[in-house]
């Protein structure tokens, strides 16, 4: 059965591997959107990002379109917004679909029952807590912020 690092994911600037490089982290992977009112938890996404990313952690975002059209830029418009607005640093997918009969298959794995976390993307932010060994161990609601203690406290028991 393939793990999270095992699925084959385009970066936003074009690249063929965006998890590869990731193996053997913590992960916190998000369904991101450049236009939502849950927009600035970009802000504590860059945080974890560059406080843990010396202990084996990293965010991965997700941009995605099919929340209410939150999501409308080319990978141009999304990387000069999260970099220009929220200084983001941490990896981002190219655009794809999280939920119905276009799903992307790290996202069809992800809602997998099997996977412990069942069910359709509610919104966008919603996250996943992935361990180092590329299983889920965690699934959050978009409004739960990057910093909410239960969340901090997942990952701190991750790493």
């Amino acid at each position: 059965m393939p793990g999270f690092f095992d699925f084959a994911v385009a970066a936003l600037d074009g690249g063929a591997d965006l998890l590869g490089p990731l193996r053997g982290e913590a992960v916190l992977a998000v369904n991101v959107a450049s236009r939502c009112g849950l927009t600035p938890q970009y802000a504590g996404l860059e945080r974890l990002q560059r406080e843990l990313c010396v202990e084996g952690f990293g965010v991965v975002g997700f941009p995605c379109d099919q929340f209410g059209g939150q999501e409308p830029g080319g990978s141009t418009e999304i990387r000069a917004f999260c970099t220009g607005t929220y200084g983001v640093t941490f990896p981002l997918a190219a655009k794809l679909e999280v939920n119905g009969p276009g799903r992307a298959p790290l996202y069809a794995w992800l809602t997998d029952p099997a996977q412990g976390h069942p069910g359709d993307i509610q919104w966008n932010f919603e996250k996943f807590l992935i361990g180092r060994d590329g299983r889920v161990l965690h699934r959050y609601p978009p409004a739960v912020p990057p910093e909410d203690k239960g969340l901090l406290q997942d990952i701190a028991d991750a790493l």
